[in-house]
């Protein structure tokens, strides 16, 4: 398997560099939205332009998925626009995809997160959490979580990471905010308390890219999206294949279907090879949904660096690197945003 897997980015590495149309390999990483319920209310969310049913994945469709991607699929993000714990087969859907040998990360609104829950969740396979927080003060918190209260999710997110300490587990926990007009004057605040939390790994300030409250983005340049070549390809709970989570939020056609076609169908469907197409000509800015895309494009050194080490790696290499950018260590060209704002991403202190 380990063969398979180095083989299969050497495939994709080989493709990205020649900017090929078509693709003789897989994803090494999907976006996979096992439902598409939510009990929040976020106005910085595609939920609020895109209404989502009240609706689970299928097993009949999940399964086809791991399945399709098991030799050659490294990890898994299991959330889309619903909260992963309304899914109540989550528990189910992680550990079936360490069966077929793929890494699964979550992220949520700690809303569900209470000890049971977390005791059970520390009990799986799960690689990585991510923990949203949007905010260091309740009013600002719940003005872009409505529906939540500050106080139970904060006392939720710190009791896990502390259980996780308690217990040894080697999940990496994350506490995220998104960087917003109305929380950016909190972010040293976030970064403070949460640095301060046992078992909490990395303390992220992440640029909003949902367009939502920031004006959009303005694709240009020859810089061509690597997604379009590694994934993650993002798959929406009824078996609706897009190329990328941003491609559904900004009205793009889906690649294919699940019920419908495999997985290598998908990947290299005539909407693939039109849309890599464009961007290996230098015209990305042609496509509806690119030039409205304000995604952070790596630079194409560390997009075939991703494709060079596992996924797992990748993970742990990234937010060093983001880093390093921000602070002006690395030149600021090498993750390229169409609003010139850059991911930010600190460790716990106690790790610097």
């Amino acid at each position: 398997m380990v063969l398979v897997r180095f083989w299969n980015r050497a495939k994709l590495l080989y493709s990205y560099l020649r900017r090929a149309e078509r693709v003789p390999a897989l994803p090494v990483e999907y976006i996979v939205e096992t439902t598409a319920k939510c009990n929040l209310y976020c106005p910085m969310c595609p939920r609020e332009t895109h209404k989502q049913p009240k609706q689970d994945m299928t097993e009949e469709i999940f399964e086809r998925l791991v399945a399709g991607a098991a030799r050659t699929g490294e990890h898994m993000m299991l959330i889309g626009l619903g909260e992963p714990f309304m899914d109540r087969k989550i528990f189910d859907r992680i550990e079936h995809c360490e069966r077929h040998g793929i890494a699964t990360l979550l992220s949520t609104n700690g809303t569900f997160l209470d000890e049971k829950t977390a005791a059970r969740l520390l009990e799986t396979p799960l690689a990585h959490i991510t923990l949203s927080f949007d905010g260091a003060s309740k009013e600002t918190f719940e003005r872009y979580r409505k529906g939540a209260r500050f106080e139970k999710v904060r006392d939720n997110f710190v009791r896990f990471a502390r259980m996780k300490k308690e217990r040894g587990s080697r999940m990496q926990v994350v506490v995220q905010m998104v960087r917003m007009p109305g929380n950016a004057h909190e972010v040293e605040e976030f970064r403070r308390f949460w640095s301060a939390i046992e078992g909490v790994d990395q303390v992220r300030v992440k640029e909003d890219e949902t367009n939502l409250v920031q004006p959009e983005g303005n694709r240009g340049g020859s810089r061509p999206c690597h997604y379009l070549w590694r994934g993650a390809m993002y798959v929406k709970h009824d078996g609706r294949v897009f190329p990328c989570c941003q491609s559904y939020n900004l009205d793009g056609a889906p690649a294919g279907d699940l019920r419908e076609s495999s997985l290598e169908e998908i990947f290299n469907s005539e909407e693939m090879q039109r849309l890599r197409r464009l961007h290996a000509a230098g015209r990305a800015g042609e496509i509806d949904m690119c030039a409205r895309c304000c995604t952070v494009i790596p630079h194409p050194l560390l997009a075939a660096g991703s494709l060079l080490l596992h996924g797992k790696w990748v993970r742990r290499a990234m937010p060093v690197i983001e880093r390093m950018i921000y602070g002006s260590k690395l030149p600021k060209q090498w993750l390229a945003s169409t609003r010139g704002d850059l991911v930010q991403i600190e460790p716990a202190k106690r790790d610097r």
